[in-house]
């Protein structure tokens, strides 16, 4: 059993699924992981979201910065790479109180070590996930 440790303030999903994202945040709200959640269907609409951050927030406006990105592969719009190519020029991602991490059900190598290949991924998730996992995950954030 994984020991309690309180919630991260704010984690970010960025994925089309809806089963998906309602399983998650199920779990989050069960295990108590995150205090607020943001969810985006594609990366287009995250990356607007990032986009707006202020380059050098206050103190109370870090607070609702997410610690925790979840970012899918595969969506409409624009997809998980195109969203790291534009992610990596917004001041956001500059920050190291933020982690990055792909969650894909794609196991293709290829992908794996691309995403591993750039800096701002902090780890490359094949869905599904345990809840275990998504337990050490946040832990390791806080």
């Amino acid at each position: 059993m994984m020991p309690t440790v309180s919630p991260i303030k704010v984690a970010c999903i960025i994925d089309d699924d809806e089963i998906y994202v309602h399983l998650i945040k199920k779990i989050i709200k069960m295990k108590k992981l995150s205090e607020e959640l943001l969810v985006f269907s594609n990366g287009q609409e995250a990356l607007t979201y990032f986009e707006a951050l202020p380059e050098k927030p206050t103190v109370s406006e870090q607070n609702t910065l997410p610690q925790i990105i979840l970012l899918d592969l595969n969506m409409p719009v624009m997809d998980g790479w195109d969203f790291l190519e534009k992610y990596k020029n917004t001041a956001f991602s500059k920050n190291p109180k933020s982690t990055l991490y792909i969650v894909s059900s794609s196991i293709d190598p290829y992908e794996m070590e691309k995403a591993k290949s750039i800096d701002s991924v902090t780890d490359y998730l094949i869905k599904p996930i345990s809840i275990e996992h998504f337990q050490t995950i946040f832990n390791k954030t806080v």
